[in-house]
């Protein structure tokens, strides 16, 4: 039953073994018992960090290219026979390919907690394919969330993409603590860019209304990435991965990415072509906009693009670019390029195929490639190759925080705002908060505290008539 469905509740195991064994056992007895049977399922956790380094080199020799580092806790004794596991890097060879394959530039960065005896940090890189979905790259379990740790993995992620700290590269993140500085250090050529969704709840602490939202949005340039989503929805499906044993936990993330792949392979073998399906809608979307505009030619590469509400810009058809910068950041020609280009076919001009002016990386045969590559599957346990290394891996330090653990996730203050104007549009009240309320105690007329907990402060005795309007006050809010 565990196996089948490990979130399988305690008091519905209680019921099926009443029903089936005529037997009542307590709810403590099932807890144990389910715990029992999540280590044989799962793994143990104090164990699998034994045979770790079998499961890395035999993920090395089934995944050709694949790249492994594993770090220990520098050990003072250099006698002692164990040393502690501190971190894991892993990017799979097939990833590693497609990635380069696809030919976009961009990656986001985030982490996630890890549960269990011994909790870390799993750290994530996600990249796009051709059709804007996710790619993930490489993951790591690290110790923490920091500037070591974050710098750790960009080094890693830069001997596997070649990047150095000229590269023009583009990096996205929602503002990780220490990732920051390890960037600029890194990489200070490289462009940072920070998720949309938490530069706004950081800046709605002070402004709170509709239109702050609204100029926020129009002040940012029009790319597609504007949110570090593509790192969420990764996250998303590692959920209860993040919760087994460090070797269950690598092998459920790699199960997934292997799997994920083939999926994809089946919504491409639908794809028409010659663009992506994703690509083919947007370009759509602005082939119907252009009609609305027209181009005037300049005599040289230049057309002045002009149309409603007063939208007028220049497109350089030498340069393939617009003023709009949506061509640019976009890689899809825009709605003033696409006028542009009917106005050169009436011309008499060859212009070719529309598809031919939008980016290679969004064209069909580049996803193809960047999906080529395949994540190869590993033998059993029995079968790993023996590590010869002389020292034994052991967990890392772990001291439980005080308080039972938390299984449900924040919400941010902008969530807990769309929940209250969903719900106050769906005609339920909208729940109002008591915070910075005074409350007002009816013994003793101060403020503060009510009766209940009044340990006889003594009020003033001219301030009644304030103590009774703070108390009506305080039971009015």
């Amino acid at each position: 039953m565990v196996e089948s469905n490990p979130t399988l509740p305690l008091r519905s195991i209680q019921e099926q073994v009443q029903k089936r064994l005529q037997v009542g056992v307590s709810i403590h007895k099932v807890q144990r018992a389910k715990a029992t049977a999540t280590k044989q399922v799962s793994g143990d956790y104090t164990k699998q960090y034994e045979v770790l380094r079998d499961y890395l080199m035999e993920l090395q020799e089934t995944n050709v290219g694949t790249t492994v580092k594993l770090e220990v806790v520098n050990e003072p004794n250099s006698t002692r026979e164990t040393r502690q596991f501190k971190r894991v890097y892993i990017c799979l060879g097939a990833l590693k390919k497609g990635f380069k394959a696809g030919l976009r530039d961009i990656l986001g960065l985030d982490g996630g907690f890890m549960k269990g005896p011994f909790p870390g940090q799993v750290l994530t890189a996600v990249g796009l394919d051709s059709n804007n979905d996710i790619y993930p790259l490489a993951y790591a379990i690290v110790e923490t969330e920091n500037m070591s740790s974050w710098k750790w993995f960009l080094e890693c992620l830069g001997d596997d993409l070649e990047l150095y700290s000229n590269s023009n590269f583009t990096f996205m993140s929602d503002r990780q603590k220490g990732l920051l500085p390890a960037i600029a250090q890194l990489y200070p050529q490289a462009e940072h860019r920070f998720c949309l969704r938490h530069i706004y709840e950081n800046m709605r602490k002070k402004w709170k209304t509709k239109v702050y939202k609204d100029h926020l949005w129009q002040c940012r340039a029009g790319s597609d990435i504007l949110l570090n989503n593509l790192c969420e929805v990764f996250n998303s499906k590692l959920i209860h991965g993040r919760n087994k044993p460090i070797i269950s936990s690598l092998e459920y993330i790699r199960q997934y990415l292997m799997k994920r792949i083939c999926n994809v392979k089946k919504v491409m073998s639908k794809a028409p072509g010659p663009l992506t399906p994703t690509a083919s809608m947007l370009l759509e979307r602005n082939r119907e906009a252009s009609v609305q505009y027209r181009a005037r030619w300049n005599g040289t590469a230049k057309y002045e693009v002009y149309g409603p509400w007063h939208d007028q810009h220049v497109v350089d058809m030498a340069n393939m670019s617009c003023t709009c910068r949506r061509w640019e950041l976009n890689g899809i020609p825009c709605r003033h390029a696409i006028a542009t280009i009917h106005e050169m076919t009436n011309s008499g001009d060859k212009v070719g195929e529309l598809y031919t002016y939008v980016n290679k990386v969004y064209w069909l045969q580049t996803w193809y490639e960047a999906y080529s590559y395949t994540v190869d599957p590993i033998k059993g346990r029995t079968m790993w190759p023996k590590s010869t290394c002389p020292f034994q891996l052991t967990p890392p330090p772990h001291h439980n925080q005080p308080g039972r653990p938390k299984t449900k996730r924040k919400r941010s203050a902008d969530e807990k705002y769309d929940k209250q104007m969903q719900n106050h549009g769906a005609g339920e009240p909208e729940k109002l908060t008591r915070k910075f309320v005074s409350v007002g105690c009816g013994k003793c007329n101060n403020r503060g505290h009510n009766s209940r907990t009044c340990k006889g402060q003594g009020g003033n005795a001219g301030s009644n008539e304030g103590g009774n309007a703070g108390s009506s006050q305080g039971g009015n809010a």
